[in-house]
């Protein structure tokens, strides 16, 4: 029992771990699109055309994900793209031209995508050890890495650090961390958690698979939707927040990266106390107030425009969207019959969607308008989450008493 717990404890904190470096690999590039868009000299237009290769990488690389895992396991497939991702960062530092830094672009997002589907796999694993709710914990450390790696760019923007050589420190502190993750996640199958009966489930083939019936084809497009109605609030804050407040509200680089920080500080905030809110309410109720904080808090900020206002109007659109990708991805993988990792894919590849064409959009606006008129998509995102929320759980019944999971560690 005690080797157990040990073990479900040492992958915990692994699997943190890779939530936290995820977070922190490319929130240090955010701060630094003006400068990339400076030295390049690049319009929004470009800008946000260049940003819009990183989603498109991870649609036309993130389905690869659920056949990786299924013949590397969700563990080595996490480490290798990771480590692969941190490498890249060196060449988004040093691409001199737009279309190679497209490519260096593409290629963080594909990667990226691979990393995101097998952490958040493996993180199913280890909380159906614990026999309770402890994904948005993970997605908690998440933003909390992505906090301090939009800090620490804002910082180095500010202090007129290399690119390059700022880049290049980052990704080999990503590689490291990541290669030694790998020996305290969990080995054997992806499945080797599940009960019985959901490994094998009413109407399964012989290798566990179902036929993906419009049903299932149903729900995973509603929660795809809800995924990308929360990546283009994510999106905004990331790709436009600090160029909106340097180039519109007129402040300095480092005040330009307090949107991101706020939007994932408070983003943040919510996913760590978003397992306790959803045990209490559940998630569809959670997913409905936070779609109300989205439509109000940008809505207010782009109405009456000021440094404050947008920057608190960020953060409650983060803390809005909090707890929707874990819930969505919660979702989908608890549809029986597909392959590990499969529903997750699924639902990441549509959320991308809206990562992938949030940039390009609201550049263009821009360019017609202006960055503000563009960020409207951000409450428009609001009243989508609004409409979407349905699709989710309502409040949980208590879990059964004398789980398998209570000595692995509290909260």
């Amino acid at each position: 029992m005690a080797t157990a717990v040990g073990t479900a404890v040492r992958a915990r904190v692994a699997v943190a771990a890779l939530f936290f470096v995820n977070g922190f690999l490319f929130a240090n590039v955010v701060p630094r699109y003006p400068d990339i868009k400076a030295d390049l000299d690049l319009s929004n237009t470009a800008l946000g055309t260049a940003i819009a290769a990183m989603p498109l990488g991870a649609l036309c690389v993130g389905l690869l994900a659920s056949p990786l895992i299924k013949r590397f396991g969700s563990a080595r497939s996490a480490v290798a793209t990771m480590a692969l991702a941190g490498v890249n960062l060196v060449f988004i530092g040093v691409s001199p031209g737009f279309v190679l830094l497209c490519v260096a672009l593409f290629l963080a997002g594909g990667l990226d995508a691979i990393t995101d589907v097998s952490m958040n796999a493996h993180g199913m694993r280890v909380q159906r050890l614990y026999g309770r709710s402890i994904l948005n914990a993970f997605h908690g450390l998440w933003s909390v890495g992505a906090v301090l790696g939009g800090f620490c760019g804002a910082g180095a923007a500010q202090a007129e650090i290399d690119l390059a050589w700022h880049l290049a420190a980052v990704g080999a502190v990503t590689v490291a961390a990541a290669l030694v993750t790998l020996r305290f996640l969990l080995p054997g199958a992806e499945d080797a958690e599940r009960e019985p009966r959901e490994q094998e489930p009413e109407g399964a083939d012989a290798g566990g698979r179902r036929a993906l019936g419009a049903h299932v084809v149903r729900l995973l497009a509603v929660l795809g939707l809800l995924a990308a109605a929360a990546a283009v609030v994510e999106d905004s804050g990331a790709s436009w927040g600090s160029v909106y407040l340097r180039d519109e509200l007129m402040t300095n680089a480092f005040v330009g990266g307090l949107a991101f920080a706020s939007l994932q500080g408070m983003q943040t905030v919510g996913r760590l106390l978003g397992d306790r809110v959803v045990h209490r309410i559940g998630d569809r109720a959670t997913a409905r107030l936070g779609g109300v904080l989205v439509l109000i808090g940008m809505g207010t900020a782009l109405l009456w425009p000021s440094v404050p206002s947008t920057v608190v109007g960020f953060g409650l659109a983060g803390l809005g969207i909090a707890t929707l990708i874990p819930a969505a991805f919660h979702a989908a993988d608890e549809i029986p019959g597909l392959w590990p990792g499969a529903g997750i894919t699924v639902t990441a590849f549509l959320l991308r969607i809206g990562f992938l064409l949030s940039p390009p959009l609201v550049g263009v606006i821009a360019d017609a308008e202006s960055i503000r008129a563009g960020l409207l998509v951000v409450p428009l995102a609001g009243l989508v989450i609004l409409l979407t929320s349905g699709i989710l759980e309502g409040r949980r019944p208590p879990a059964a008493p004398g789980g398998t999971t209570t000595g692995a560690g509290a909260d």
